[in-house]
């Protein structure tokens, strides 16, 4: 059982990837606050241009780099709008910057290919919506979408829309087909389905789909024509969380899509908060008890290895009242990530409470190499150099551990505790197994 869940003027990013937003806006002061804005809110690295020519040196220098382009549609060397199709034809999906707009503007502007949104610049407040997209399509690519039609086109046609806010996307032509990839692609996020279709219609399939997925795992939208406004109540009854009508304008498709997919991303934040612990962002001891008795239960009924273990760091209320409690939660926060990389992505570590952590290891891992798995995180918490000032603080921790599975999880880990008690007696900085 796994334990997983479901360059121009540059910005630093801590992100471990390498995409970048490729900006493009004669404005220099403009250039730079919409930069810094990107960089806060969507802690995305940019690389700036400030003219047509910039932008084609840069395209050509990292043809690759770019995930979304921020462009102005009126440059001083590109006054017809040359930069966008500049960056169509890299293949890089497009948010246009325009000083003003008009039903026909808009019309040439959502008609050239790759293009996603447009923006009024002369709006101070759409400068936050304009990082806030990036962010979005940065984030899209995660994110799997169901299209359900039984017309090849209409399905062609919803999955280039969604390719260019980056989506992935799995197609099917009928209720039935969808049913079987539901169950196949258990992190499909979205699925957008027509009413009419054969073998089983939209309606149909949103009430079986609705059986096993409730409407905070998977957002689904309906789609049907307008001449049958009961169809909107049928598809919304049966389960839909949003309903669109055909033919529909592309701007009304997209804000539909982000505002299911973002509503359902707020959920995730919010359930997971529950459980998971601020300061270190380990899941907490409510987690560990509820899916960490499943996991105990398992392989007790299976009789395969598992490993609770109580990790405890030596003399922390001495650094707390030695460097105060600002010190104390960085050696927390450090403490946890050099566990967090030392153990095994399908084992469960938490925090138990205060200076303790909790780690249940299962399979092969527990049975055969538990003491070696423990040595390295005990070192791993060893070799740690904490700043503190002009000063490194370095700390260590004692583990307690047992493959006794006793009753129950809980008193599994009262075991592993007395185990630890034993290796704070004997000197701390060294692993007991009982």
């Amino acid at each position: 059982m796994t334990y997983r869940h479901t360059q121009g003027e540059s910005h630093s990013t801590n992100r471990s990837n390498t995409e970048r937003a490729l900006l493009v806006e004669d404005s220099r002061s403009l250039r730079q606050y919409l930069a810094e804005a990107i960089h806060d809110i969507a802690d995305i690295q940019v690389a700036s241009a400030g003219s047509l020519e910039e932008a084609r040196r840069l395209i050509r220098d990292q043809p690759k780099e770019y995930f979304v382009g921020i462009l102005d549609l009126n440059l001083p060397d590109a006054p017809d709008g040359e930069v966008v199709d500049l960056v169509a034809e890299a293949g890089i999906p497009i948010i246009v910057l325009t000083g003003f707009m008009d039903d026909s503007l808009r019309g040439r502007i959502l008609t050239k290919p790759n293009v996603i949104d447009y923006v009024l610049k002369t709006n101070p407040s759409e400068i936050d919506y304009v990082a806030r997209l990036v962010r979005r399509v940065h984030r899209n690519h995660r994110i799997k979408v169901l299209i359900v039609d039984d017309s090849k086109g209409f399905r062609l046609y919803l999955k280039e829309l969604l390719r260019t806010h980056r989506y992935q996307t799995i197609e099917a032509e009928d209720g039935e087909e969808a049913l079987k990839l539901l169950h196949q692609h258990l992190d499909i996020r979205l699925m957008l389905t027509d009413f009419h279709m054969p073998k089983m219609d939209g309606q149909t399939l949103i009430t079986q789909a609705r059986r096993h997925f409730d409407r905070n795992q998977l957002g689904i939208i309906g789609f049907s024509d307008q001449s049958a406004p009961i169809t909107s109540a049928k598809l919304l009854k049966a389960g839909a969380n949003d309903f669109i009508a055909k033919p529909f304008l592309i701007e009304e498709f997209y804000c539909r899509i982000t505002q299911n997919v973002e509503t359902l991303e707020f959920i995730h934040l919010v359930r997971d908060s529950a459980v998971r612990d601020f300061l270190t962002q380990l899941h907490n001891r409510r987690y560990l008890f509820d899916v960490g008795t499943k996991a105990y239960e398992q392989a007790k009924e299976r009789d395969s290895g598992f490993a609770a273990v109580i990790i405890d760091i030596d003399h922390f209320k001495q650094v707390n009242d030695t460097h105060g409690h600002f010190i104390g939660d960085r050696v927390l926060q450090r403490v946890a990530t050099a566990m967090r990389k030392s153990a095994h992505q399908d084992d469960l570590l938490v925090r138990y409470g205060g200076e303790e952590f909790c780690l249940l290891i299962h399979g092969e891992r527990a049975s055969a190499r538990l003491a070696e798995e423990l040595e390295r995180i005990r070192f791993a918490i060893a070799s740690l150099e904490i700043p503190n000032g002009n000063e490194v603080l370095r700390v260590t921790a004692s583990l307690g551990a047992t493959l006794n599975k006793s009753s129950s999880l809980a008193a599994m880990i009262d075991i592993a505790d007395a185990a630890l008690y034993l290796a704070k007696t004997e000197g701390r900085n060294r692993v007991r197994i009982s």
